[in-house]
């Protein structure tokens, strides 16, 4: 198990800053300019992560990050093993005594949180990029409804003495108060999502002869994948020049999309499954439209907000998360989930008025200059945090 945890120390005035993640790709993909920023403030960073990803251990060396291997299981509910990562958690903070320490999606929130509370972290934070699985119906029966009953005391319990719970939609804040996930509901802050660099994710004009649907995730029934395979297949129809284009690695989530799935619609024509990558912008540049049309809430998709930066409209679900990122009509369309003959309307309008593609590219990528630029999230979140 990597450790990089060597105890330089820090410069002066600066603190040891300890952020979990539970992928460690997502430390490069969707922290890196807020790390950046807290190691040039003079800060020592320790990064949290399961997977020992020699590509972006390397980047966050770079950028003067330490990595520290750990084991967590990502997905799944073995009580044996989610002790395990909160005794090294803990052992790992006895070891290094972080001033601060920073954890974002729900088992590093959860564990991160009651290993940084027993090791006496003097400040502790919680970035809530969505609850969980387990929070997305609103009334589970059954199991569910039990391992939300216990998630919400482990929430309670970690959260417990956190300076700030940053939270990134309403849904999610609504449910941190309506369970008493925090004492004091003054300490939590709404922020637009990770926020999005648009100097990396630069506007380029949308090519539509032919049209080219995008659609970026993790192959989850969730994410509305299949609702676009069928809208793609209804629109085949009448529209014969389109493509429809699938990128994102499959999943070890229960709700996950087999490979047999997605080879069976290659097969069909429906679709192009693009594989998955380190970089989604030749892919963004290369499709006139985005579309996401997901379930359940998200925090505030990061790939919808990259599409947004490269200057592409918006197909969207009208589900927390999603809906923050579009106002409908103007950089693009709100369609109901788990409705694929609306999410084909939607997709129709556009081919049916191919002008649009621009027009609403345009907004799309005011509104992220406007709203998500990543450099004034991270502005806020270190100066919530005194970093």
């Amino acid at each position: 198990m990597t450790d990089r945890s060597k105890e330089p120390v820090s410069a002066e005035g600066g603190r040891r800053v300890a952020v979990i993640a539970s992928l460690t790709l997502s430390l490069v993909n969707f922290r890196l300019e807020l790390l950046k920023r807290m190691t040039e403030a003079g800060h020592d960073v320790v990064a949290f992560a399961p997977e020992d990803d020699a590509e972006t251990v390397g980047v966050l060396e770079d950028i003067g990050v330490r990595f520290i291997q750990i084991p967590m299981a990502r997905t799944g509910l073995n009580p044996l093993a989610d002790l395990r990562t909160l005794f090294v958690l803990w052992r790992h903070f006895r070891k290094i005594r972080p001033d601060t320490v920073l954890p974002y999606t729900m088992k590093p929130i959860i564990y991160g949180g009651l290993a940084a509370r027993l090791a006496g972290v003097p400040h502790r934070f919680a970035l809530i990029t969505g609850l969980g699985h387990v929070f997305r119906d609103a009334r589970p029966a059954g199991p569910m409804a039990f391992v939300r009953q216990i998630s919400i005391w482990l929430y309670r319990s970690a959260l417990a003495g956190a300076e700030r719970v940053f939270v990134y939609n309403d849904a999610d804040a609504a449910d941190v108060c309506k369970n008493r996930m925090i004492a004091d509901m003054s300490r939590m802050m709404a922020v637009p999502g990770s926020g999005v660099d648009l100097d990396r994710f630069c506007r380029s004009v949308p090519p539509h002869d032919p049209p080219v649907f995008l659609l970026i995730a993790r192959l989850l029934h969730d994410k509305g994948i299949v609702d676009y395979v069928e809208a793609a297949r209804n629109l085949r129809q009448r529209h014969e020049n389109v493509r429809f284009q699938l990128l994102g690695p499959f999943d070890p989530n229960p709700t996950a999309i087999s490979r047999a799935d997605v080879d069976g619609w290659v097969k069909e024509g429906v679709i192009e499954y693009l594989g998955e990558t380190r970089d989604v912008r030749p892919y963004l540049a290369a499709c006139s439209a985005f579309v996401l049309p997901s379930y359940y809430r998200e925090g505030i998709p990061r790939t919808i907000l990259e599409a947004m930066a490269t200057g592409r409209a918006i197909i969207t679900a009208d589900t927390p998360g999603c809906r923050d990122t579009v106002t409908n009509g103007e950089n693009g369309l709100l369609v109901p989930p788990r409705q694929p003959e609306k999410l084909a309307k939607a997709m129709e309008a556009l081919l049916n008025e191919p002008e649009l593609f621009t027009a609403m590219g345009e907004r799309s990528h005011h509104f992220a200059r406007e709203r998500f630029d990543v450099h004034a999230v991270n502005r806020l979140l270190l100066s919530e945090m005194g970093l």
